[in-house]
């Protein structure tokens, strides 16, 4: 307690005032997310007559278990596994030699590659043109316009990223390298990928996070429901059970079995699709809390 001797009374309300404030920002962040956890295993009549709060209410796992029987999930994890992995690491090869040749002042051409790049930003050919040219690139129908698809680049990343070697990588240290006899390339994979975690591991999670959830790329250019990605097979049981208990609720006891598991499966599936990537933050945190700092000061 000695820290409290060490403040006036206008310093201690206004601790309180920020600890308040932070604890209820907290809860009003925390508490959706804790709400579907409890949601998906609860009742779902004690759920929309608004009688789960804080704790479940008539357990049952009936959600999940008919969410994880289901072939299906197991197909779009695959799938989506596969498209992430293999999308972000495209993302990366493509992105950060990108943003390497780009920060450095002595490519005269950076500037005027850089307008091009930042004007897809607010000009882009649109659905149709992006469509005809998957097509004639023959990419429909195939797991390749997963991970090479119109925005290998993210605009918005390859900024963060140069801006990253601009101000973390100093000018000298190329210069140093290059007096013991290195080039550009052997300098970009042994000093400058070493140095540059943090800003890998926010880019990498962007796009990782980008290709988890995409839903359009499936939508648009997939008929083949054996490639089809884990949000789209979600989307599918989500409505196939909506319909089945609506259908079914008006003549019989199935429709109300149906829609007493109802919001247990809804709430599952979000469960189902997020927690993967809830998992993989925590291992990701250290480097993110840095990288997020990326080009905020300067000095």
């Amino acid at each position: 307690m000695s820290f409290l001797k060490t403040k006036n009374y206008t310093e201690l309300l206004f601790d309180i005032f920020v600890y308040t404030t932070c604890a209820l920002v907290f809860l009003v962040v925390a508490y959706p997310l804790y709400f579907v956890v409890i949601a998906s295993v609860s009742d779902s009549t004690l759920v929309s007559t608004g009688q789960v709060l804080l704790f479940p209410k008539g357990f049952s796992l009936f959600g999940y278990q008919e969410i994880l029987q289901d072939s299906r999930i197991w197909i779009g994890y695959r799938n989506t596994m596969i498209y992430a992995l293999g999308g972000t690491f495209v993302n990366l090869l493509f992105t950060l030699p990108a943003a390497y040749a780009l920060s450095r002042h002595e490519f005269r051409a950076r500037r005027p590659l850089m307008f091009f790049f930042v004007f897809t930003m607010f000009f882009n050919g649109g659905l149709i043109p992006t469509y005809l040219l998957m097509k004639d690139l023959s990419m429909i129908d195939t797991m390749w316009v997963f991970i090479f698809n119109p925005v290998t680049v993210n605009v918005f990343n390859l900024i963060i990223t140069r801006t990253f070697f601009e101000s973390t990588i100093p000018n000298e240290m190329y210069e140093a390298a290059i007096m013991d006899g290195c080039n550009h390339f052997k300098f970009f994979t042994k000093i400058v990928l070493p140095l540059s975690k943090a800003v890998i591991s926010v880019i990498g999670l962007y796009y990782l996070v980008w290709h988890w959830n995409d839903f359009f790329t499936g939508l648009i250019y997939i008929r083949d429901y054996s490639l089809q990605p884990l949000q789209i097979v979600l989307r599918d049981i989500l409505i196939s059970n909506q319909v089945f208990a609506e259908g079914a609720g008006s003549g019989g006891a199935g429709g109300g079995y149906a829609q007493r598991y109802a919001d247990q499966i809804k709430y599952g599936v979000i469960i189902v699709s997020t927690l993967p990537i809830l998992v993989v933050y925590p291992f990701l945190q250290k480097y993110f809390e840095k990288g997020v700092m990326i080009g905020s000061v300067k000095g």
